[in-house]
């Protein structure tokens, strides 16, 4: 967490937020009709950078589970956002790795916290310039509201209804010197999840 930042509440510990993702592994597998005895048709899309680690976790337990080898791919739609030319701060640029066709493949989109829908609006206009999939479906840990777009998300860990000034703060073990998940009120009062 930053200096700055009060906790109000921790909504997800580790073990919280393990269970939510054996879930999520366990929807996307019905949704898909996903089994060892066919060819897969699904891929999944992590979308830099908390979302990259989520996807990992995912495509491992449903290989745990099911067998089956999901492709996975990294996407950073930073350029593609309606605003970064408007930030104050030069915008990190972060890689962007699909080594599958995604055309007529059912795709997964995930990330840690849907706020306001931009983020996600740009992740699909990155995805359409790569090419044109069957179907998209987007999967986050919380859905927090908020929204300034018409996003929703297919798969939803939590949802957590946020006031203007607080956030929702994803931490994994991966990045983050702690894992699990947070709802605070930030001292900068600066929006940083989409």
């Amino acid at each position: 967490m930053e200096q700055s930042d009060v906790i109000k509440a921790q909504l997800m510990d580790e073990r919280d937020l393990d269970r939510t993702l054996d879930r999520m592994a366990r929807q996307i597998v019905e949704t898909f009709a996903i089994d060892d005895l066919g060819p897969v048709n699904v891929g999944l899309i992590g979308m830099q950078l908390r979302g990259v680690y989520l996807a990992r976790r995912l495509r491992k337990k449903i290989l745990e589970v099911e067998k089956v080898d999901i492709p996975l791919g990294v996407l950073d739609a930073t350029m593609y956002r309606d605003d970064f030319r408007l930030r104050l701060k030069q915008p990190v640029v972060r890689e962007t790795q699909i080594d599958f066709d995604i055309t007529e493949r059912h795709l997964v989109l995930i990330d840690d916290v849907l706020f306001t829908g931009r983020t996600t609006r740009a992740a699909l206009d990155a995805l359409m310039d790569i090419g044109r999939p069957a179907s998209v479906k987007f999967l986050v840990i919380v859905d927090r509201g908020l929204r300034e777009l018409p996003i929703r998300a297919d798969f939803v860990g939590r949802k957590v209804p946020t006031l203007p000034g607080e956030e929702i703060r994803v931490r994994l073990c991966e990045v983050d010197d702690q894992e699990g998940v947070w709802l605070v009120e930030s001292g900068l009062n600066t929006e940083r999840e989409t």
